[in-house]
């Protein structure tokens, strides 16, 4: 019975994972997070306004605020500088804004 060398099939093992891996991450199916990918700036409500009806804020100002950008709600946190975001729904959807349009350059 001849010994066979274990080498080549420890690297065909480490070359197959390897390639599995960058095939499933050029395809998508695999991403690599990084920590601002992540970073939820806080959960916001909805607070729905009925005429006549009496509803409850506090009186303390959230920590965020909110700028018309391209007509897109963006966040900016006042505590962490630096720190923006785009305010979106539980599906991922960028919250639309009216008023505030930044203004196009006239050639």
């Amino acid at each position: 019975m001849s010994e066979r060398n274990p080498i080549p099939l420890i690297l065909t093992g480490i070359g197959s994972i390897v390639g599995t891996v960058m095939v499933l991450w050029y395809y998508g199916y695999l991403h690599f997070a990084k920590p601002e990918d992540a970073l939820l700036l806080s959960d916001f409500t909805m607070l729905k306004t009925v005429p006549g009806e009496d509803y409850k804020v506090s009186l303390e100002p959230a920590a965020q605020v909110a700028q018309c950008v391209d007509g897109v709600l963006v966040l900016f946190d006042t505590q962490q500088k630096g720190l923006t975001g785009v305010l979106v729904d539980n599906k991922k959807k960028a919250v639309r804004c009216m008023g505030q349009e930044t203004p196009q350059e006239v050639k």
